[in-house]
């Protein structure tokens, strides 16, 4: 299983978004963690939206297109049912 997903922080008030084929909590807590990068060093980074596909390259078409819109608004619209104190 693969998953696409989008991370919020709110200290940086900020969101990621992301791909795997790792097990979600092991990819959260990795960054979570003091890493470089983006989510490194912050440690607050949530789930605030996860889809799951049975193949890399179908996760990886939607994380293109959801970075694609460049757009908080359309971002905060997919997953504004699911979190909507966000």
């Amino acid at each position: 299983m693969y998953h696409t997903y989008i991370l919020f922080s709110k200290c940086l008030n900020k969101y990621y978004i992301g791909f795997t084929g790792d097990d979600m909590i092991v990819r959260l807590r990795k960054h979570n963690s003091n890493h470089k990068g983006f989510t490194g060093g912050m440690g607050d980074w949530n789930i605030v939206h996860l889809e799951t596909f049975m193949n890399e390259s179908d996760a990886r078409k939607r994380e293109t297109q959801i970075k694609k819109w460049k757009s908080r608004i359309v971002i905060e619209k997919l997953i504004g049912s699911e979190h909507p104190d966000l």
